[in-house]
């Protein structure tokens, strides 16, 4: 099945959008862009996509980046994003990609594709750049203010994405908090790691801020609002620390020289830090593939969300998430009994009691 991608999503749209879509098809991804036919059409004719397994559908609407996105997907039933969604319902696409309304992406995943079975709230999954792997940060915005449930839910459904998806084979799972000590953080990341230290997962322990980019952690979590912070935090360190290399490398003619020199090397790890190269954001917790990637996207980026999403979509992991998600509750409460004062024979929810 094709990736459906929203042509009319992201601060570049139509053409960076389709262009995307177009390198991705050279590649041998099906895609099926979606928004006004007339539009994606003219778009397609200027990329020379003949031959390309490209496919269109007509969206007649479009979400705009200030309207309101529950309101978007209840008023404009025909618009772009939903369409996108309805296409993955109906089993017409794989997954789907939009660079527009993030908000209004979590909403139609929700109001199209549903929750997966027993989980409370999808959340939203940032893959970051790191010194070793490609860790997930969730929640990323969907969930300003959360409870352990779902915290817990969003470290046992990243843990199978990580091992599914991105073939990590034993995921180390970590809390975002103030500290490594057991008992810095709040309520909420206290009880989250309570649970999380009787699933059957790696569990870590806290993970502080400065250890984000370290890859000493596959998964990470927190509630939306502190996620989001720090994701941008680390957008806006990027962007400054690359402008002052710039500066110091232009500073002088031997600086100038070295940076001619270091030019391949300063290359590789531009490209590790891209988030172009990462390829959006996706979906946790519902019931298909789908992918929310950078407003500000170009054809890169959109090429390596068709790419990520279709890797997603052959993980085939939607059950073992659901099944992941569906152990928080009797992980909640097993960790209430240890506090009040529970005997071991209560350590892992399903374990037989002790003789």
């Amino acid at each position: 099945m094709p990736v459906a991608v929203d042509a009319m999503g992201g601060d570049h749209a139509p053409a960076a959008i389709v262009q995307g879509a177009v390198a991705a098809a050279r590649q041998g991804f099906r895609v099926v862009l979606v928004g006004p036919e007339e539009v994606v059409r003219r778009e397609l004719s200027r990329c020379d996509a003949g031959g390309l397994p490209i496919e269109v559908r007509h969206a007649s609407e479009v979400v705009a980046m200030d309207d309101h996105p529950g309101q978007a997907m209840r008023r404009k039933k025909d618009n772009s994003i939903r369409v996108c969604f309805e296409l993955v319902k109906r089993g017409e696409a794989c997954g789907m990609v939009s660079a527009g309304n993030s908000g209004a992406v979590m909403a139609g995943g929700v109001f199209v594709l549903g929750r997966l079975e027993g989980v409370e709230r999808p959340g939203i999954m940032s893959v970051l750049p790191a010194l070793t792997g490609r860790p997930l940060l969730v929640d990323a915005g969907a969930n300003v203010e959360c409870r352990p449930i779902h915290l817990v839910q969003f470290a046992l459904m990243a843990e199978v994405y990580a091992r599914r998806v991105l073939g990590v084979a034993r995921p180390r799972v970590a809390v975002l908090a103030n500290g490594e000590e057991a008992s810095k953080g709040t309520d909420l990341t206290r009880a989250a790691s309570a649970a999380l230290r009787l699933a059957p997962v790696d569990f870590r322990g806290y993970c502080e801020g400065r250890d984000l980019l370290t890859g000493d952690f596959d998964v990470v979590v927190t509630d939306g609002f502190t996620g989001n912070v720090a994701l941008k935090t680390m957008e806006g360190t990027a962007k400054v620390i690359g402008e002052l290399i710039k500066g110091a490398l232009r500073s002088t003619p031997v600086a100038m020289l070295g940076g001619l020199l270091a030019k391949r090397a300063l290359g590789a790890m531009k490209r590790k830090v891209d988030w172009r190269e990462i390829g959006g954001a996706p979906l946790i917790g519902v019931d298909g593939v789908g992918f929310i990637t950078h407003g500000s996207s170009d054809a890169l980026a959109i090429q390596n969300a068709v790419r990520r999403v279709q890797a997603a979509a052959d993980a085939h992991a939607t059950d073992e998430i659901a099944r992941a998600a569906g152990q928080a509750e009797a992980l909640l409460a097993a960790a209430a009994a240890q506090a009040a004062g529970g005997t071991h024979q209560q350590g892992r929810p399903g374990a037989a009691p002790e003789a």
